[in-house]
């Protein structure tokens, strides 16, 4: 299998994280993708129509797209059970809510990074990181028990958006006043899977 990745990539990290996590690594060759959004690889977009990265190039020659989408192949092809059918849903709504978080971090570091200082909204930077509180508050509040749990899909996503959050926007803070959820990340990140796949940038 071929991973068409670029490095710092929350998204590559989460697929990269599986693949650590079931014992995949070595199987995959990894491709350096587009180095930005507006400049996309021409062989990406062969493969991909949509140009993103993550995308995975299986055996049999097909492409799959969506870091949710490639997660949920190598857990099957893996027999991993990081989509336990027990707790599914659960499962599929926390990791909606991390990727959530890294939609709306990625935004508020795209407006920064491609838009010009005339262009640039600070309303809808700080718009992006309401929708990131509230994901984080909901998380203390509501998800602690399932983050204590065995490890699956959700916590994966939800360990690299808060990875993620350090990257790029670690002068807000997102732990202050979630002690439970920085405890638990501390943990997490300590995963060898986790710092295997840490971000240099």
């Amino acid at each position: 299998m071929k991973l068409y990745k670029l490095s710092p990539s929350p998204y590559v990290r989460k697929v990269r994280v599986v693949l650590e996590e079931t014992g995949m690594a070595d199987a995959v060759e990894t491709v350096e993708g587009p180095v930005s959004p507006m400049d996309p690889d021409p062989d990406l977009v062969a493969l991909a129509p949509l140009g993103k990265i993550p995308a995975l190039v299986r055996e049999d020659g097909a492409t799959l797209y969506d870091s949710r989408v490639i997660c949920r192949y190598l857990d099957a092809k893996a027999g991993a059970g990081l989509y336990p059918e027990a707790r599914i849903w659960e499962v599929l709504t926390l990791e909606a809510t991390g990727d959530g978080m890294l939609d709306a971090t990625l935004l508020m570091t795209y407006e920064g990074r491609h838009r010009t200082e005339a262009q640039y909204s600070t309303d809808w930077v700080e718009a992006q990181w309401l929708k990131v509180t509230r994901a984080l508050d909901a998380l203390e509040g509501r998800w602690m028990s399932h983050l204590a749990g065995p490890l699956d899909a959700g916590q994966i996503a939800v360990g690299c958006a808060l990875g993620y959050l350090d990257l790029r926007q670690d002068a807000r803070n997102w732990r202050a006043g979630r002690p439970a959820l920085a405890a638990w990340f501390e943990g997490f990140a300590a995963r060898p899977s986790m710092q295997a796949t840490a971000p240099e940038g």
